[in-house]
């Protein structure tokens, strides 16, 4: 009964030394008598007892790795506290067991003096500006040098970067002034534009009013011009109409003369505007200047006529 127990027990620990089961995301490097012999894949894998044996076990998934803070010197010689972290993934597992004894402490140890001299190259303010160029600058020299120990390195951000007290006592104080500037800056724009609208505004409403002043000027000169033309149209036409008359007067005379006794008619009319201007003389005029013949009514009369006669019909 005891050597029963006993060799079932043996049975068991032969199945379990020789039956091994990989987790996925997993490779578990085996050797044979001391010596690489391959790589188990995620599954059940049979391992020979006493002949074979799991040396390494590796993770296939991206691990992220914090990078302990250090202090770097920028070129301008100003000190920064910076600490990171690390993303890197195992991509040959024979090469992350045989390349580097610890990897892990290789990755870290290189990363912090890849940004020691990725920082020094670099003026303060800048550092903060260019924080991406700095994670790409650390990515790309780890990848390169990890590639030895089957590791891949994803990528690498800066989780903070701390300046003395004194020198972010004097960034603050730069930010404020800067802040103020620009506040001053633009307040003076605001009084540079709302004065340039002032003025605007008065020169468009100074051309405006004059532009009405002149319209006015204009529509009444029109008038103006347009009463004097009617005023003269008018006077036109009232010569018009007495030079009118004047002719019908003539013609209605004319007409009377060239009748029987016309001309008795005529002697008659002269007669008596004659006397009649020679009496209104004598009443107005201290001083008279008389012809000759100023009493031989007839022979003026006679004088008259005969101007009437010559007029052609």
């Amino acid at each position: 009964m005891t050597f029963a127990i006993t060799l079932l027990v043996i049975v068991i620990i032969f199945v379990a030394k020789t039956l091994k089961i990989v987790p996925q995301q997993n490779a578990w490097v085996r050797e044979r008598l001391g010596k690489f012999h391959d790589v188990l894949e995620p599954g059940l894998r049979i391992v020979i007892p006493f002949v074979d044996r799991v040396a390494y076990r590796h993770s296939l998934k991206e691990i992220p790795m914090d990078v302990p803070s250090q202090v770097c010197i920028t070129r301008d010689n100003t000190q920064l506290q910076v600490d990171g972290i690390l993303y890197f993934q195992v991509i040959d597992p024979k090469l992350a067991s045989y390349g580097a004894s610890d990897y892990v402490m290789a990755i870290t140890q290189l990363a912090q003096t890849t940004l020691r001299s990725v920082i020094g190259k670099l003026e303060l303010d800048k550092t903060f500006e260019e924080r991406d160029e700095i994670n790409r600058a650390v990515v790309s020299a780890l990848d390169e040098a990890a590639a030895s120990w089957g590791v891949k390195v994803l990528r690498y951000e800066i989780k903070d970067l701390t300046p003395p007290a004194e020198i972010l006592r004097s960034m603050q104080a730069q930010i404020t002034a800067e802040r103020e500037k620009r506040a001053r800056i633009a307040q003076s724009e605001g009084l540079r534009q709302e004065q340039i609208n002032i003025a605007s505004g008065d020169r468009e409403a100074a051309i405006q009013r004059s532009q009405g002043e002149m319209q006015a000027a204009i529509n009444e000169s029109s008038g103006d011009q347009q009463a004097a033309i009617n005023r003269a149209t008018g006077e036109a036409e009232a010569l018009r109409l007495v030079a009118h008359a004047n002719a019908e007067a003539i013609a209605a005379v004319a007409a009377a003369i060239a009748h029987q006794n016309g001309m008795e008619a005529v002697n008659l009319k002269v007669a008596e505007q004659y006397v009649a201007a020679f009496a209104n003389l004598a009443k107005t005029n201290n001083t008279m200047l008389l012809p000759t013949n100023a009493a031989d009514i007839a022979g003026l009369v006679a004088t008259a006529t005969s101007v009437i006669r010559q007029q052609p019909k």
